[in-house]
């Protein structure tokens, strides 16, 4: 069974690549080996299609990408840049015989500016690594994705990554300053700035981040950094079904309060993560929901308190503030081990649409129809507080057909978000399993937009071709 993409032949020259880049650059930067090449050909998006990369490059400095860019440029070679390879919508699927850029060479943290507040850094640096070393300048970087302990900056940057304290603190894009990136005709540029405001020319830097790669390469990035952060106060509530904790949750963003976090984690995640840890997550309830606040002083208080009533005022069974912080911690650790706790079940096909933040029942009220129409089981994870929605269900693997009832199935789940006015991706990116909702969320005439933004970047039209909305290369599913 294959999967194919809008058409176009990869060059002849792209089967050379390998001997022919390994001239140019210094020795070990290319790795030619099949086996190696074939760890390299895609990300963690279940059943989106890719191909075998003729050559993985690992580069060393913008100077190594740039041979790189230009080389392909020149030859009409296909270019995908990879980062840790946490991604799941197929965004860093390699297409047959293109060359795949992995940027795990580059991972230095070039500063960290205590005074100005903000890091410069190499796209391959680890979200968490950057956050520890943060935290010890007694500053706080806030994206955080639940992949931060293995994603890079790099791809957080080309997917826009969000995370639990989005909520509050916005995403990856609200913190990019500035960053250098190589072009399609492999020219070096520097985008955006480093000073705390500035309004000269176009958003260029912005438009980089949620790319998806298909504008440049990004070499390096300057980030904005807030202060340590304030002491969080936990509110935790268990609710009988989905409906309430999707009332809850409107309360909450109706009473005002901005939580730092909001999460909602149903019961056939918690049962998952129990199987694996044996946390008794679920002795109290069905759905859990998790917040956070983090005002100081009193505010903060009153605003936990508040939280605690919306939650008590739309059923829940239990609810309490948390008294004991490691207790806390260990809730919000359960919640980041859900995905890897569905993947010990089977293959994960996990969808990632946004709603608005007063529709959230609404949304889980479809989900529970879509699931009950099909006859499957839809678990239920979302950043509540923004409306940002991760329904999953588990398939057998190398069940080829339940994965195909499954990505139909999400297909639904992908109109209903848009026909509540929400969009195809809060935070993983369109990719591959995307592109149908994408071509349906936004009108011909703006993805014409698109497009001719794309052509003055990459004009030769190497940059992950085949992705979000670009025409590429045939695929096979894996």
């Amino acid at each position: 069974m294959g999967t194919t993409t809008p058409s176009a032949t990869p060059t002849s020259s792209a089967t050379t690549a390998s001997s022919e880049l390994a001239r140019l650059l210094p020795a070990g930067r290319v790795i030619a080996d099949r086996d190696t090449r074939a760890s390299f050909a895609h990300d963690e998006a279940a059943g989106a299609p890719f191909g075998m990369p003729a050559a993985v490059v690992r580069p060393h400095d913008t100077a190594e990408v740039a041979v790189v860019v230009a080389y392909c440029a020149e030859r009409g070679v296909p270019l995908v840049a990879r980062g840790a390879g946490t991604g799941l919508s197929g965004g860093a699927n390699a297409i047959e015989g293109c060359v795949v850029v992995s940027f795990t060479a580059m991972d230095a943290i070039v500063r960290i500016d205590p005074d100005e507040r903000l890091a410069v850094v190499q796209p391959g640096v680890v979200n968490d690594h950057l956050r520890a070393a943060c935290a010890e300048k007694g500053l706080w970087y806030p994206p955080d994705p639940a992949s931060a302990p293995w994603s890079t900056i790099g791809g957080n940057v080309a997917t826009n990554a969000g995370g639990l304290c989005c909520v509050k603190y916005g995403v990856t894009r609200d913190y990019v300053l500035g960053l250098e990136a190589v072009t399609g005709r492999g020219e070096t540029v520097r985008l955006g700035r480093q000073t705390a405001k500035g309004t000269a020319g176009y958003e260029l830097a912005g438009l980089m981040v949620g790319s998806e790669g298909t504008l440049g390469l990004v070499t390096e990035v300057t980030l904005r950094l807030r202060g340590a952060r304030a002491q969080e106060r936990t509110v935790v509530g268990y609710f009988d079904d989905l409906p309430s904790a999707g009332r809850a949750v409107a309360r909450v963003v109706a009473s005002g309060v901005v939580p730092s976090a909001l999460e909602l984690v149903d019961g056939y995640c918690l049962r998952a993560v129990d199987d694996w840890k044996n946390m008794g997550l679920t002795e109290v309830g069905n759905v859990l929901l998790l917040a956070r606040c983090d005002a100081p002083g009193a505010a903060g208080d009153q605003e936990a308190d508040t939280v605690l009533s919306c939650f008590e005022s739309a059923g829940a069974t239990w609810s309490a503030r948390s008294t004991d912080a490691a207790e806390a911690d260990a809730l919000f650790a359960a919640r980041r081990l859900v995905y890897p706790a569905l993947e010990r079940l089977g293959l994960v096909l996990s969808e990632d649409i946004c709603v608005p933040r007063m529709l959230v029942p609404e949304m889980l009220a479809h989900l529970e129809r879509i699931a009950l129409a099909h006859d499957v089981h839809i678990a239920s994870l979302a950043h509540a507080g923004d409306g940002n929605l991760h329904p999953m269900m588990v398939v057998p693997r190398g069940d080829v057909s339940a994965l195909a009832r499954g990505r139909g199935v999400f297909e639904e789940v992908v109109d209903q978000a848009i026909a509540l006015g929400g969009t195809v991706t809060g935070e993983h990116g369109v990719g591959l399993l995307k592109m149908r909702g994408l071509a349906q969320e936004l009108s011909p005439a703006v993805l014409d937009m698109h497009r001719g933004i794309k052509k003055v970047f990459d004009p030769a039209g190497i940059f992950n071709p085949g992705k979000v909305f670009t025409q590429g290369h045939c695929m096979k599913l894996f």
